[in-house]
Protein backbone atom coordinates (compact mmCIF):
# COMPACT_ATOMS: atom_id res chain seq x y z
CA UNK A 1 0.00 0.00 0.00
CA UNK A 2 1.24 3.59 0.35
CA UNK A 3 1.40 5.94 3.01
CA UNK A 4 -0.68 9.10 3.07
CA UNK A 5 1.39 12.35 2.96
CA UNK A 6 0.34 15.68 2.09
CA UNK A 7 1.88 15.46 -0.99
CA UNK A 8 0.18 12.16 -2.13
CA UNK A 9 -3.24 13.37 -0.69
CA UNK A 10 -3.31 16.74 -2.96
CA UNK A 11 -2.10 14.50 -5.85
CA UNK A 12 -4.97 12.26 -5.22
CA UNK A 13 -7.28 14.86 -4.87
CA UNK A 14 -6.23 16.33 -8.24
CA UNK A 15 -6.83 13.45 -10.02
CA UNK A 16 -10.49 13.18 -8.48
CA UNK A 17 -11.41 16.44 -9.65
CA UNK A 18 -9.88 15.73 -13.05
CA UNK A 19 -11.49 12.53 -13.66
CA UNK A 20 -14.67 13.41 -11.52
CA UNK A 21 -14.92 16.39 -14.23
CA UNK A 22 -16.36 14.72 -17.34
CA UNK A 23 -18.88 13.11 -15.03
CA UNK A 24 -19.64 15.86 -13.08
CA UNK A 25 -21.17 17.65 -16.49
CA UNK A 26 -23.19 14.36 -17.82
CA UNK A 27 -24.70 14.40 -13.88
CA UNK A 28 -25.72 18.18 -14.11
CA UNK A 29 -27.25 17.33 -17.62
CA UNK A 30 -28.92 14.19 -16.16
CA UNK A 31 -30.21 16.54 -13.17
CA UNK A 32 -31.63 19.06 -15.80
CA UNK A 33 -33.18 15.88 -18.09
CA UNK A 34 -35.16 14.26 -14.71
CA UNK A 35 -35.93 17.77 -13.25
CA UNK A 36 -38.22 17.95 -16.58
CA UNK A 37 -39.83 14.64 -15.82
CA UNK A 38 -37.40 12.93 -18.09
CA UNK A 39 -34.89 9.83 -17.96
CA UNK A 40 -31.68 10.93 -19.38
CA UNK A 41 -29.85 7.17 -20.09
CA UNK A 42 -28.40 8.54 -23.26
CA UNK A 43 -25.70 10.82 -20.87
CA UNK A 44 -23.45 8.12 -22.53
CA UNK A 45 -24.54 9.12 -26.09
CA UNK A 46 -24.00 12.70 -25.46
CA UNK A 47 -20.42 12.12 -24.08
CA UNK A 48 -19.75 10.47 -27.00
CA UNK A 49 -21.12 12.63 -29.79
CA UNK A 50 -19.49 15.78 -27.69
CA UNK A 51 -16.09 13.93 -27.66
CA UNK A 52 -16.25 13.43 -32.07
CA UNK A 53 -17.69 16.92 -32.65
CA UNK A 54 -15.14 18.86 -30.50
CA UNK A 55 -12.41 16.55 -31.80
CA UNK A 56 -13.67 16.72 -35.31
CA UNK A 57 -14.05 20.73 -35.11
CA UNK A 58 -10.60 21.40 -33.56
CA UNK A 59 -8.80 18.99 -35.94
CA UNK A 60 -10.61 20.33 -39.35
CA UNK A 61 -10.03 24.04 -37.86
CA UNK A 62 -7.60 23.74 -35.74
CA UNK A 63 -9.55 25.96 -33.65
CA UNK A 64 -10.24 24.83 -29.87
CA UNK A 65 -13.29 27.46 -30.05
CA UNK A 66 -14.51 25.73 -33.10
CA UNK A 67 -14.34 22.27 -31.15
CA UNK A 68 -16.59 23.24 -28.27
CA UNK A 69 -19.39 24.78 -30.61
CA UNK A 70 -19.59 21.44 -32.81
CA UNK A 71 -19.21 19.07 -29.14
CA UNK A 72 -21.97 21.35 -28.21
CA UNK A 73 -24.18 21.03 -31.08
CA UNK A 74 -23.94 17.49 -31.62
CA UNK A 75 -24.57 16.96 -27.83
CA UNK A 76 -27.80 18.89 -27.92
CA UNK A 77 -28.34 17.36 -31.44
CA UNK A 78 -28.22 13.98 -28.91
CA UNK A 79 -30.64 15.53 -26.59
CA UNK A 80 -33.41 16.81 -29.31
CA UNK A 81 -32.84 13.28 -30.82
CA UNK A 82 -34.13 11.73 -27.67
CA UNK A 83 -36.77 14.69 -26.94
CA UNK A 84 -38.32 13.23 -30.21
CA UNK A 85 -38.38 9.91 -28.98
CA UNK A 86 -39.87 10.35 -25.86
CA UNK A 87 -41.86 13.15 -26.04
CA UNK A 88 -43.32 13.32 -29.57
CA UNK A 89 -43.46 9.59 -30.12
CA UNK A 90 -43.83 8.58 -26.52
CA UNK A 91 -41.33 5.71 -26.48
CA UNK A 92 -40.28 4.06 -22.95
CA UNK A 93 -38.31 6.44 -22.36
CA UNK A 94 -35.22 3.52 -20.80
CA UNK A 95 -35.42 1.99 -23.94
CA UNK A 96 -35.16 5.22 -26.05
CA UNK A 97 -32.39 6.34 -24.02
CA UNK A 98 -30.64 2.50 -24.34
CA UNK A 99 -31.47 2.89 -28.30
CA UNK A 100 -30.10 6.67 -28.69
CA UNK A 101 -26.36 5.47 -27.00
CA UNK A 102 -26.21 2.09 -29.33
CA UNK A 103 -26.94 4.57 -32.49
CA UNK A 104 -24.39 7.14 -31.21
CA UNK A 105 -21.65 4.57 -30.21
CA UNK A 106 -22.10 3.59 -34.41
CA UNK A 107 -22.52 6.98 -35.88
CA UNK A 108 -19.47 8.48 -33.86
CA UNK A 109 -17.27 5.27 -34.80
CA UNK A 110 -17.87 5.51 -38.32
CA UNK A 111 -17.27 9.63 -37.86
CA UNK A 112 -14.27 9.16 -36.73
CA UNK A 113 -13.06 6.95 -39.65
CA UNK A 114 -14.99 9.89 -41.90
CA UNK A 115 -13.18 12.43 -39.99
CA UNK A 116 -9.79 11.22 -38.87
CA UNK A 117 -9.13 8.83 -41.91
CA UNK A 118 -6.42 6.36 -41.17
CA UNK A 119 -5.30 8.25 -37.69
CA UNK A 120 -8.53 7.44 -36.63
CA UNK A 121 -7.63 6.70 -33.02
CA UNK A 122 -4.62 8.07 -32.95
CA UNK A 123 -5.18 11.61 -34.78
CA UNK A 124 -3.91 14.25 -31.79
CA UNK A 125 -5.71 17.56 -31.27
CA UNK A 126 -5.08 20.86 -29.62
CA UNK A 127 -6.88 21.55 -26.12
CA UNK A 128 -6.48 23.49 -22.93
CA UNK A 129 -3.62 23.40 -20.69
CA UNK A 130 -4.05 24.04 -16.83
CA UNK A 131 -4.75 27.20 -15.80
CA UNK A 132 -3.77 28.32 -11.85
CA UNK A 133 -5.59 30.73 -9.61
CA UNK A 134 -2.97 33.25 -8.60
CA UNK A 135 -2.24 32.63 -4.32
CA UNK A 136 -5.05 30.14 -4.41
CA UNK A 137 -2.89 27.80 -6.32
CA UNK A 138 -0.18 28.01 -3.61
CA UNK A 139 -2.54 26.53 -0.94
CA UNK A 140 -1.01 23.75 0.97
CA UNK A 141 -2.69 20.23 -0.17
CA UNK A 142 -6.04 21.93 -1.59
CA UNK A 143 -4.12 24.34 -4.25
CA UNK A 144 -3.22 22.04 -6.87
CA UNK A 145 -6.33 19.96 -6.28
CA UNK A 146 -8.80 22.60 -7.13
CA UNK A 147 -6.90 26.03 -8.22
CA UNK A 148 -4.61 24.26 -10.60
CA UNK A 149 -7.11 22.54 -13.10
CA UNK A 150 -8.21 23.24 -17.10
CA UNK A 151 -10.74 25.74 -17.92
CA UNK A 152 -13.55 23.54 -18.61
CA UNK A 153 -13.39 22.40 -14.62
CA UNK A 154 -14.08 26.25 -13.80
CA UNK A 155 -16.54 26.36 -16.25
CA UNK A 156 -18.58 23.37 -14.64
CA UNK A 157 -18.31 24.98 -11.02
CA UNK A 158 -19.99 28.26 -12.77
CA UNK A 159 -22.25 26.57 -14.72
CA UNK A 160 -22.98 24.21 -11.35
CA UNK A 161 -23.75 27.20 -9.23
CA UNK A 162 -25.94 28.98 -12.13
CA UNK A 163 -28.28 26.16 -12.41
CA UNK A 164 -28.08 25.39 -8.34
CA UNK A 165 -29.71 29.24 -8.50
CA UNK A 166 -32.28 28.72 -11.37
CA UNK A 167 -33.87 25.86 -10.53
CA UNK A 168 -34.40 26.86 -7.02
CA UNK A 169 -34.07 30.39 -6.65
CA UNK A 170 -35.94 31.71 -9.89
CA UNK A 171 -39.60 32.11 -10.76
CA UNK A 172 -38.52 30.20 -14.10
CA UNK A 173 -36.93 27.23 -12.09
CA UNK A 174 -39.89 27.19 -10.19
CA UNK A 175 -41.94 26.39 -13.28
CA UNK A 176 -39.46 24.10 -14.82
CA UNK A 177 -39.53 21.86 -11.18
CA UNK A 178 -43.61 21.79 -11.74
CA UNK A 179 -43.34 20.56 -15.19
CA UNK A 180 -40.84 17.52 -13.00
CA UNK A 181 -43.49 16.73 -10.35
CA UNK A 182 -46.28 17.96 -12.09
CA UNK A 183 -46.83 18.88 -15.80
CA UNK A 184 -50.58 18.87 -15.95
CA UNK A 185 -50.74 21.47 -13.10
CA UNK A 186 -48.17 23.94 -14.94
CA UNK A 187 -50.01 23.12 -17.85
CA UNK A 188 -53.27 24.44 -16.60
CA UNK A 189 -51.13 27.53 -15.20
CA UNK A 190 -49.92 28.38 -18.24
CA UNK A 191 -46.29 26.55 -18.83
CA UNK A 192 -45.48 25.57 -21.81
CA UNK A 193 -44.75 21.86 -20.43
CA UNK A 194 -43.65 20.47 -24.33
CA UNK A 195 -41.05 23.66 -25.35
CA UNK A 196 -39.50 22.82 -21.70
CA UNK A 197 -38.77 19.38 -21.92
CA UNK A 198 -37.11 19.76 -25.15
CA UNK A 199 -35.58 22.64 -23.73
CA UNK A 200 -34.34 20.54 -21.02
CA UNK A 201 -32.75 17.76 -23.34
CA UNK A 202 -31.42 19.68 -25.08
CA UNK A 203 -29.58 21.47 -22.41
CA UNK A 204 -29.13 18.00 -20.74
CA UNK A 205 -27.29 17.02 -24.29
CA UNK A 206 -25.01 20.12 -23.98
CA UNK A 207 -23.65 19.15 -20.72
CA UNK A 208 -23.44 15.73 -21.51
CA UNK A 209 -21.16 16.30 -24.97
CA UNK A 210 -19.24 18.90 -22.30
CA UNK A 211 -18.25 15.79 -19.98
CA UNK A 212 -16.78 14.32 -23.46
CA UNK A 213 -15.43 17.08 -24.55
CA UNK A 214 -13.38 17.10 -21.30
CA UNK A 215 -11.93 13.82 -22.14
CA UNK A 216 -10.49 15.09 -25.50
CA UNK A 217 -9.23 18.51 -24.67
CA UNK A 218 -8.27 18.36 -21.36
CA UNK A 219 -7.39 14.68 -20.27
CA UNK A 220 -6.05 12.69 -23.46
CA UNK A 221 -6.25 15.45 -26.80
CA UNK A 222 -7.32 12.34 -29.16
CA UNK A 223 -10.89 10.41 -30.08
CA UNK A 224 -11.09 6.95 -29.81
CA UNK A 225 -14.24 4.57 -29.94
CA UNK A 226 -15.92 4.20 -26.73
CA UNK A 227 -13.94 7.05 -24.90
CA UNK A 228 -16.57 7.32 -22.35
CA UNK A 229 -16.23 3.82 -20.86
CA UNK A 230 -19.89 3.77 -19.15
CA UNK A 231 -18.93 7.17 -17.27
CA UNK A 232 -22.51 8.37 -18.52
CA UNK A 233 -24.13 5.29 -16.39
CA UNK A 234 -22.09 6.47 -13.02
CA UNK A 235 -23.65 9.94 -13.88
CA UNK A 236 -26.98 8.25 -13.71
CA UNK A 237 -25.74 7.01 -10.26
CA UNK A 238 -24.29 10.38 -8.91
CA UNK A 239 -27.57 12.18 -9.83
CA UNK A 240 -29.41 10.13 -7.67
CA UNK A 241 -26.38 10.19 -4.80
CA UNK A 242 -26.91 14.21 -5.12
CA UNK A 243 -30.61 14.26 -4.73
CA UNK A 244 -31.51 15.58 -7.78
CA UNK A 245 -29.55 19.03 -7.36
CA UNK A 246 -26.45 20.22 -9.00
CA UNK A 247 -23.95 21.07 -6.07
CA UNK A 248 -24.63 17.44 -4.97
CA UNK A 249 -25.05 15.34 -8.50
CA UNK A 250 -21.13 17.55 -8.71
CA UNK A 251 -20.42 16.57 -5.68
CA UNK A 252 -21.22 13.08 -6.02
CA UNK A 253 -19.52 12.52 -9.30
CA UNK A 254 -16.46 14.23 -7.94
CA UNK A 255 -16.59 11.15 -5.07
CA UNK A 256 -16.71 8.77 -8.47
CA UNK A 257 -13.95 10.40 -9.50
CA UNK A 258 -11.81 10.17 -6.03
CA UNK A 259 -12.61 6.18 -6.40
CA UNK A 260 -11.01 6.40 -10.05
CA UNK A 261 -7.93 8.12 -8.57
CA UNK A 262 -7.89 5.81 -5.53
CA UNK A 263 -7.77 2.70 -7.87
CA UNK A 264 -5.02 3.73 -10.25
CA UNK A 265 -2.97 4.40 -7.07
CA UNK A 266 -3.55 1.10 -6.27
CA UNK A 267 -2.72 -0.28 -9.33
CA UNK A 268 0.62 1.23 -9.29
CA UNK A 269 1.59 0.11 -5.83
CA UNK A 270 0.28 -3.47 -6.20
CA UNK A 271 1.43 -4.50 -9.38
CA UNK A 272 1.09 -8.15 -8.30
CA UNK A 273 -2.32 -7.83 -8.11
CA UNK A 274 -4.35 -8.32 -11.16
CA UNK A 275 -5.62 -4.76 -11.92
CA UNK A 276 -9.18 -5.70 -12.98
CA UNK A 277 -9.80 -5.71 -9.22
CA UNK A 278 -8.95 -2.62 -8.91
CA UNK A 279 -10.53 -1.14 -12.42
CA UNK A 280 -14.08 -1.94 -10.72
CA UNK A 281 -13.55 0.04 -8.27
CA UNK A 282 -15.50 3.17 -9.27
CA UNK A 283 -18.58 0.79 -10.28
CA UNK A 284 -18.57 -0.94 -7.35
CA UNK A 285 -19.00 2.65 -5.53
CA UNK A 286 -21.96 3.57 -7.65
CA UNK A 287 -23.25 0.43 -6.89
CA UNK A 288 -22.82 0.75 -3.14
CA UNK A 289 -24.23 4.14 -3.35
CA UNK A 290 -27.70 3.19 -4.72
CA UNK A 291 -28.24 0.44 -3.00
CA UNK A 292 -27.23 3.07 0.43
CA UNK A 293 -30.04 5.10 -1.06
CA UNK A 294 -33.13 2.78 -1.47
CA UNK A 295 -36.08 4.28 -0.11
CA UNK A 296 -34.05 7.27 0.75
CA UNK A 297 -34.37 9.46 -1.99
CA UNK A 298 -37.47 10.63 -4.02
CA UNK A 299 -37.34 11.42 -7.68
CA UNK A 300 -39.48 13.86 -9.59
CA UNK A 301 -42.82 12.81 -9.67
CA UNK A 302 -43.24 12.52 -13.16
CA UNK A 303 -39.64 11.21 -14.40
CA UNK A 304 -40.00 8.26 -16.91
CA UNK A 305 -43.98 9.19 -17.42
CA UNK A 306 -45.24 10.50 -20.95
CA UNK A 307 -47.04 13.58 -20.91
CA UNK A 308 -50.50 12.81 -22.74
CA UNK A 309 -52.09 16.32 -23.35
CA UNK A 310 -56.02 16.33 -22.82
CA UNK A 311 -58.18 18.25 -25.42
CA UNK A 312 -59.57 21.25 -25.02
Amino acid sequence: MFGFDAALISDVLASSVRLGTPIAFAALGGVFAERSGTYNVALEGGMLSGALGAASGVFITGSVFAGLICGLICGMLTGLLLGGLVIKLRVNQLVAGLAVNILVAGLTAFGARLVFGDMAGGARVEGFSTMEIPGLSSLPVIGSAFFMQDPLFYLLVVVGGLSWWWLFRSNAGLDFRAVGENPRAADVAGVRVFRMKYVALAISGALAALGGMHLVLSQVYVFTEGMSAGKGFIALAAIILGRWSPAGAIAAALLFGFFDAVQFKLQFSNPDVPYQLFLILPYVASLAALIFLVGKTRAPASVGTAYIREQR
